[in-house]
């Protein structure tokens, strides 16, 4: 039976999956279509997109002010459409189509060579374009969350300029080191759904377009309070939702891990959103339904890289420590840097992505209930922790210094920020000629 390494998509697919093999006549084992396989990475790839439209957006347009609510709708939907074309057309290729070092090869440009009884090389019981499609549905919502940290200010040609940059410059070097059979796969890096590649990478490049956007006009002196709390609850719902799909479904398969991936991703979640809810009561006497949407979404983010190398004991304890951690994130750590991360980007998704990254390298331990990884028999707490830390600070620098190319050249061609006047009137009339409410 073919066993994929941590470096294809850090799958764990083990002799009691539900792999089904044809012998060819020279007796070597040949994958063979799974129908079920095939209808579960359907419905995971239909979630993920639930995940982004309309998900994030409803959660981040709920956390914007009304007259910029139809501004962010606009930037997750628009940036969702062009990742998805630009996918097809190099992404997929540049990240799974090579064995590079940094990036794949062009056998898969403009999804050449691919026919609808292809099989995956990554998931070898599913259709190709089913694999493209899920990997599809990650690199859109990867640069969508980047969003949510220039929000109410930034020009949209200028988003869309930095979201096919830096989706070419980071989403796909960074997704091909980890799952597509480079640098940091190799190196034994664990990420089962995208710590590293979907949260730190786009963590990251939200803290940077904080500080090259800069801050929205009247920051720190006038009122920013989100205008629909329900809207932002309701999008977190379809986020967590969505997230079973995005995690369940990295295991390529209707199998036994991604039950495991399906409990930690409840689990961790919920253990999250109650750790942030204490803190918040703790620190402030009263608990808040932002709160429990917030820290939800932290513990979402920490058991993405665990899903499926971690016991479920070890996903509720990722959730007790990530929401205070990221409540420190979102308050005490974001004065310190002194950003105007709108919709606290870095402070979930970087620092949570962080925290989850290195503590899979702990919790995967089947002496602390996890499966050991890839190599059970050769797991090392210790040198796996490394191995980890290793793999957030190289996505910390990667992401950082594409980021800044990709600001800095949206800057340069069209300017990165609308006028003041702009702002102050609100973007969703200034830069769409619509509003998302009537007056």
């Amino acid at each position: 039976m073919r066993k994929l390494t941590a470096s294809m998509l850090g799958l764990v697919l083990m002799a009691s999956t539900s792999l089904v093999f044809a012998q060819s006549a020279g007796g070597a084992a040949m994958p063979e279509l799974n129908s079920g396989d095939t209808a579960w990475m359907l419905t995971s790839t239909l979630l993920v997109i639930l995940m982004t439209l309309p998900g994030l957006a409803l959660f981040y347009g709920g956390l914007a002010r009304s007259r910029n609510m139809l501004s962010v709708l606009v930037q997750v939907f628009a940036i969702f459409s062009l990742i998805s074309v630009l996918w097809a057309l190099y992404g997929y290729s540049l990240t799974f189509g090579g064995q590079g070092l940094f990036l794949g090869g062009a056998g898969r440009l403009f999804l050449m060579g691919i026919s609808p009884g292809t099989l995956s090389g990554a998931m070898p019981t599913v259709p190709e374009y089913v694999f493209v499609a899920f990997q599809g549905t990650f690199a859109a919502i990867t640069v969508a969350l980047v969003v949510g940290a220039f929000a109410e200010r930034a020009r949209f040609s200028a988003v869309l300029i930095f979201a096919a940059l830096w989706f070419t410059l980071s989403y796909i070097p960074m997704a091909h080191m980890v799952w597509g059979g480079g640098l940091l796969g190799r190196d034994g890096a664990l990420d089962f759904a995208g710590g590293t590649v979907v949260h730190i990478n786009a963590g990251v490049a939200a803290l940077v377009g904080a500080y090259m956007v800069g801050k929205r006009t009247g920051y720190g002196r006038d009122a920013m309070t989100p205008h629909s709390l329900a809207l932002t609850m309701a999008g977190a719902s379809l986020l967590w939702v969505g997230w079973f799909g995005f995690n369940a479904g990295s295991a390529g398969a209707a199998n036994g891990i991604a039950g495991l991936a399906f409990i930690n991703t409840v689990l961790a979640t919920a253990a999250a959103a109650l750790s942030w809810l204490t803190g918040e009561t703790l620190h402030k006497g009263k608990s808040s339904m932002l709160g429990a949407a917030t820290g939800a979404v932290a513990g979402l983010v920490a058991v993405t890289p665990a899903a499926g190398f971690v016991g479920p004991l070890g996903a509720i304890v990722l959730g007790l420590v990530v929401g205070p951690l990221c409540l420190w994130g979102v308050g005490g750590l974001k004065r310190l840097l002194g950003a105007d991360d709108a919709f606290d980007v870095f402070g979930v998704h970087g620092l949570g992505g962080i925290a989850g990254a290195i503590l899979t390298g702990v919790f995967a331990s089947k002496a602390l209930g996890g499966t050991g990884g890839p190599s059970p028999d050769t797991f090392a707490m210790a040198a796996q922790v490394w191995v980890q830390v290793k793999s957030v600070l190289l996505t910390v620098v990667w992401s950082g210094t594409a980021a800044f190319i990709a600001y800095k050249a949206a800057d340069l061609m069209v300017g990165l920020r609308v006028s003041e006047e702009d702002e102050r009137e609100g973007l969703d009339i200034t830069s769409h000629g619509e509003m998302a409410y009537t007056r």
